[in-house]
């Protein structure tokens, strides 16, 4: 009986604790601050970052915003333009990237300002609240004043501008094998790319390979009829390598057959022709890889842009004045250790993402901020052509066939997605063994006629071409 009133005593104590301990938990609850309501512009490198950290958080109400419905690996764009891979290859939809979660939301739109006061985003068919807002909306060519040269010389930023790009460089090659004319013959394959970066360098490269094998097989030609002309207005090209890496990289494309042009300045651009200090140099494909500017990131906030259109950001990424809102990537101007800017590269942009992640997660925590953010340099590669590039990782300078299989290995590492890095592996695996490209094909007959973008017609999946792209490694 002494055990049988024990246990009683001790059920009901146990109903008691747990009735209390209920209690204190539904108080606790109803206490709790509501999920903090974190919106990410962009879908790139740094915002896809951030987002990935922040989604399927219990104290988090996640909006991601961009005006695609895909995140695209970018270093990789230039060989969908020159149909070595596939648009599906290198993008991937958001939202099947993201955690699924019912406190995550995507929302393809276009951004059209930021109200500060009223904390919201304002889209083209939605204005989004926030609590903190990360701006990672990248960047946009940027022809230093002359934006009428943009209708003739366009850039490669994002797929709908490398379907057009190819679109363009294998109808040039189409037209120029049923033309009697030499000199027409001599425009339509002749392929001028202004800017001398990581972009233009590979972008110069894999046309050079594309041309010559089509030309050599497909249309049994000279290779030697195509043209391709890097003009760069700095004296060296990949001024950002160290000078031994750009003489590298100028011999691997002489070995091509590109015409390089270093301390040559652009001074017009018009359908069909280039225009430098003393020469005119007629051509059908002019490509833009010379410059970019941050997004209207400066707009949208009413803050004085810096060089480039760039955001001056401190070193907690946070915007002078706006303690909630952080801007990340290209459209940042951050300094770096050197107190020289950060470059608008996928690796600052990423780890910039992470910063900002956990800067908001130590905060709903109530920790301490982390310290200043600090970019680690890991390397940078530039792919010439098929065994042929350069790669920098500190000290270490590597080039030729081990800096060609360091930058393949880590571009198929840094994709995002399993099947990505399936179907790229398979698709240069191919090209490598076949010494052929798989994209070859062209959507649609449109006439080029003195310079001038195709023009689809109704019903045609033709894309005219648009805007620049950026290339070192994650």
């Amino acid at each position: 009986m002494f055990l049988g009133g024990g246990a009683v005593v001790l059920l009901l104590a146990g109903l008691a604790w747990r009735r209390r301990a209920n209690g204190v938990s539904a108080v606790q609850a109803g206490d709790r601050e509501p999920p903090r309501r974190v919106v990410v512009i962009g879908a790139g490198f740094g915002g896809l970052q951030a987002a990935l950290e922040l989604a399927a958080r219990p104290d988090v109400d996640l909006t991601v915003i961009d005006s695609h419905n895909h995140h695209l690996f970018q270093p990789l764009l230039y060989q969908v333009a020159t149909a070595a891979l596939s648009p599906e290859d290198i993008a991937s939809p958001i939202r099947g990237i993201l955690p699924v979660s019912d406190r995550t939301r995507v929302l393809m739109a276009t951004v059209t300002g930021v109200d500060t006061k009223a904390r919201r985003v304002l889209c083209d068919s939605d204005a989004v609240s926030y609590d903190e807002l990360i701006i990672a909306s990248g960047s946009q060519p940027s022809y230093f004043g002359n934006e009428c040269w943009a209708a003739a010389a366009p850039g490669l930023k994002s797929l709908k501008d490398a379907l057009g790009l190819r679109q363009r460089i294998l109808a040039s090659l189409e037209q120029a094998s049923d033309i009697g004319n030499a000199a027409e013959r001599t425009r339509l394959l002749t392929f001028v790319l202004i800017g001398g970066g990581p972009t233009g360098v590979e972008m110069a490269g894999s046309i050079a390979e594309l041309t010559r094998q089509m030309l050599a097989r497909d249309y049994h030609s000279n290779p030697a009829q195509a043209r391709i002309v890097l003009i760069e207005a700095g004296p060296r090209l990949l001024a950002e390598f160290p000078p031994d890496l750009s003489d590298a990289a100028c011999r691997a494309l002489a070995t091509l057959g590109v015409e390089i042009r270093t301390g040559a300045r652009v001074t017009g651009i018009e359908a069909g022709k280039v225009q430098l200090h003393d020469e005119t140099i007629a051509a059908e494909t002019v490509i833009w890889t010379a410059g970019t500017a941050a997004t209207p990131v400066a707009e949208w906030l009413g803050v004085k842009p810096g060089r480039g259109g760039r955001i001056a950001v401190g070193t907690d990424l946070r915007v002078a004045g706006h303690a909630d809102v952080y801007v990340i990537g290209d459209a940042a101007l951050a300094v770096g250790a050197d107190s020289k800017p950060l470059p608008g590269v996928a690796p600052v942009a990423k780890q910039q993402g992470h910063y900002v992640a956990r800067a908001i997660l130590r905060r709903l925590q109530g920790r301490r901020a982390p310290a200043a953010f600090v970019y680690r340099d890991y390397g940078t590669l530039a792919a010439i052509g098929r065994h042929k590039a350069v790669a920098k990782f500190g000290p270490v300078h590597l080039t030729g066939f081990l800096a060609w299989v360091t930058w393949a290995v880590a571009h198929i590492f840094f994709l995002i997605g399993f099947r990505n890095r399936v179907m790229v592996s398979a698709q240069w695996a191919f090209a490598y063994a076949t010494n052929d490209r798989s994209g070859r094909v062209i959507v649609g007959r449109s006439k080029l006629r003195s310079g001038q973008p195709p023009v689809p017609k109704p019903g045609n999946s033709v894309m005219p071409p648009s805007t620049n792209s950026v290339a070192p490694v994650t």
